[in-house]
């Protein structure tokens, strides 16, 4: 593991930013997003170049798990260590993970956040780590500086699962699910998720989401899969990558994945058991019930002691779910 590997000269604002009409009545956060829009390299603080046993070998990876992690989520990525994203094989298919991170806070507190890293990296080898400072609409930064590193180290694994350190995985099912493609062992298009279409920029500036014309003038996007979780192939993958070296940073991640590829002429797809947006159980039903979660993909958003008790309880030999609700007859539906 090397500190400042690829190391390149500090991203210095784009001060001409303050010049686009309108730009002093937008929130700072706004403001601080247009005037480093362009800054597309970061120095990397924590690197595995190894993770996939090298370029050349990464094609033994069959699924590459990419899951967003703030610095300090230190207790999420312990259970999820433990429970779904272990890196293990299925069905004889080997399982990567990696967790991918800014820096968070300022002072001490950043130097303490970036030790507790440094150890757990130390200790697991899974931390991706830049220099810049991880926020919500640094999202979108953190996916290309991701792609960047696939491209470099592990440009052959076969599929990638891209989501936050809230969801519930069922990495099993999604081995399954990914090895019964047909005519497709990753080197194809396929990218699946909970699909959002005919959407545009959320206009209002008390939302979480407010994307001013000053940052994107269409009031359209292209379809999109939420980022709590999607699944990709890694021919998509590249795809997203090279159509990202041309295509302007957006803040809103999940819809910049959707518009690189647009871009190149390929849409997303839904699939039932993605669940980005949660599950809509009847409040007669118990929302614990491993039965519900047996067969899915994944499910957004779970806490901590969640995951591991339904990871546990789904992969208990002795249950049994002959008499209890499913959300799903037919299993990889779409």
């Amino acid at each position: 593991m090397s500190s400042y590997v690829y190391s390149w000269p500090k991203c210095e604002p784009n001060t001409s930013a303050a010049n686009i009409s309108g730009f002093h009545t937008l929130p700072a956060h706004i403001q601080n997003f247009l005037f480093y829009r362009h800054c597309r390299h970061f120095p990397m603080i924590l690197d595995i170049p190894d993770k996939c046993g090298g370029p050349g070998k990464s094609s033994d990876v069959f699924l590459f798990l990419v899951i967003k992690s703030l610095p300090g989520n230190y207790e999420r990525r312990e259970v999820l260590r433990k429970t779904w994203a272990q890196e293990r094989k299925v069905n004889n298919l080997q399982i990567r993970r990696v967790f991918i991170s800014g820096t968070s806070g300022s002072g001490e507190e950043k130097m303490r956040l970036n030790k507790l890293l440094r150890a757990e990296n130390k200790l697991y080898s899974d931390i991706l780590q830049w220099d810049f400072q991880d926020s919500f609409f640094n999202l979108t930064l953190k996916q290309i500086l991701f792609l960047e590193w696939m491209e470099r180290n592990c440009p052959k694994a076969r599929f990638h699962f891209n989501g936050d350190d809230d969801v519930f995985v069922n990495t099993n099912n999604m081995v399954e699910y990914l090895h019964d493609l047909q005519d497709n062992d990753g080197s194809k298009h396929h990218f699946i998720g909970h699909l959002i279409e005919n959407t545009g920029p959320i206009r209002s500036p008390a939302s979480k989401y407010y994307v001013p014309v000053q940052v994107e003038e269409s009031n359209h996007f292209p379809p999109y899969c939420g980022g709590g979780g999607f699944i990709l192939s890694g021919f998509t993958a590249l795809v997203i990558y090279n159509m990202s070296l041309s295509t302007q940073l957006l803040p809103i991640d999940d819809v910049y994945m959707g518009m690189c590829l647009a871009r190149a002429g390929l849409r997303p797809q839904a699939h039932m058991l993605v669940r980005t947006s949660g599950l809509h159980i009847p409040s007669k039903v118990d929302g614990h019930d491993p039965c519900i979660y047996r067969d899915v993909l994944l499910v957004h958003r779970f806490l901590p002691w969640h995951i591991f008790l339904m990871w546990v309880q789904i992969n208990d030999p002795g249950l049994n779910c002959s008499t209890s609700s499913n959300i799903s007859n037919t299993r990889w539906q779409k």
